[in-house]
């Protein structure tokens, strides 16, 4: 089809102009979306670097008791103190959200115990085996902490990378499009707007 066939409307333009207004104001918000996610983002990984510091000390120590434990009670005593525990920790899952993302919320309660909570007794073992009870209560904790933390930095991520994608698909394709068609269509109004006054002149010139 030639340049000259196609025929625009005032109509259409404007609606283009309405579209490419729209799309401005979602890129606008999607932008400032992203960039907030962003910023949420390294706050977490913030918190990651230190759970995982927190994770990695609180594991090393947990086998180190544990080696201690064997060594003093023995395997055979280590284990009966093991199964003697009657209480599991309990952990409840919830959500919350940051920016409009639903992001996991990790409760637990009855990690940490008491002497007395344990079922192993205080007769027959020794100190050696409620520390390393302790410690492992202090592992589970920094498990539990760590799951919370890195659940929501992926949550986060997968979020950030959804909204880039839609930021660039307006910058580099919708909005470019839009306003070519825009300027297409305002030059041919143009144009069939000066075809029409000169054929205008030339009737008003023969009529003369």
């Amino acid at each position: 089809m030639a340049l000259k066939d196609v025929k625009p409307t005032r109509s259409e333009l404007i609606a283009l102009k309405k579209r490419i207004a729209l799309s401005e104001r979602g890129y606008k918000i999607l932008k400032m979306k992203r960039d907030g996610l962003i910023i949420e983002f390294f706050k977490i990984l913030e918190q990651a670097k230190d759970s995982r510091g927190m994770l990695g000390e609180r594991y090393k120590k947990a086998q180190e008791m544990m080696a201690v434990a064997n060594t003093v009670e023995g395997a055979i005593g280590v284990k009966t103190a093991a199964f003697s525990v009657q209480e599991v920790p309990d952990i409840s899952l919830s959500s919350k959200n940051i920016m409009g993302v639903v992001v996991p919320e990790i409760e637990a309660s009855k990690v940490k115990k008491g002497l007395i909570d344990r079922g192993y007794g205080l007769l027959g073992t020794t100190s050696v085996i409620d520390e390393t009870a302790s410690a492992f209560e202090d592992l589970v904790e920094a498990i539990i902490e760590s799951a919370e933390i890195e659940s929501t930095m992926k949550k986060l991520l997968d979020e950030i990378e959804s909204t880039k994608r839609r930021v660039n698909a307006l910058e580099f394709k919708v909005i470019p499009e839009l306003t070519e068609a825009r300027d297409f269509i305002k030059m041919r109004l143009d144009e069939m707007e000066r075809d029409e006054l000169s054929r205008l002149k030339k009737i008003k010139a023969h009529s003369g």
